[in-house]
């Protein structure tokens, strides 16, 4: 009998321990519920990353066009893996890809781009990471969808694939356009 009280502590914290470890090695990413999604894009103008690049302003948002924003930085281990999708993305028709650096330095951000590849028109930069707040960023990378009106019609969160973007970004998009 007095094992048990010994025995329960230690499996108790097994499980615990189990789901914590699952949850880092299988974190949960996709379109996430959010305030902002059918509502106007954050009308925020902030600096572009450097002297090699305008930044995107609220009226590029709404300018007649679909308009992607990725959020990423240099740090960000995920944004390295997604940008064969982004560069895909920069190619469609009728759509604009637009980045937002969080939290990252201009010469770092630079440094990055040019060994993975730059496939923005346009990239902002949000030092402090007040423009993440405004659109609503849990982490980067994030990914949202924004109508030919400047209005929000999807928010991913994590790395883009392959799959992500046949199954979610894309119909998003085509979505988008129709309206």
């Amino acid at each position: 009998m007095k094992r048990w009280v010994f025995i329960i502590p230690i499996a108790g914290f097994a499980v615990l321990a189990f789901f914590l470890f699952n949850s880092l090695w299988h974190p949960e990413t996709g379109p996430v519920p959010s305030a902002l999604i059918d509502k106007p894009a954050p009308r925020l103008t902030l600096p572009a990353l450097d002297a090699g690049s305008a930044a995107f302003t609220p009226a590029d948002l709404a300018a007649g066009h679909v308009s992607v924003v990725n959020v990423f930085a240099s740090w960000c281990a995920p944004c390295r893996t997604e940008t064969a999708q982004l560069d895909l993305l920069s190619k469609l028709p009728g759509v604009a890809l637009y980045g937002l650096t969080q939290k990252d330095k201009p010469d770092a951000t630079r440094a990055f781009l040019n060994e993975v590849g730059n496939p923005f028109a346009r990239i902002a930069r949000d030092d402090d990471g007040r423009a993440s707040i405004e659109w609503g960023v849990y982490g980067v990378p994030e990914t949202y969808v924004v109508d030919a009106k400047g209005i929000i019609r999807l928010k991913y969160v994590g790395p883009l694939t392959d799959a992500v973007l046949a199954q979610q970004v894309i119909p998003a998009i085509k979505a988008a356009q129709q309206n």
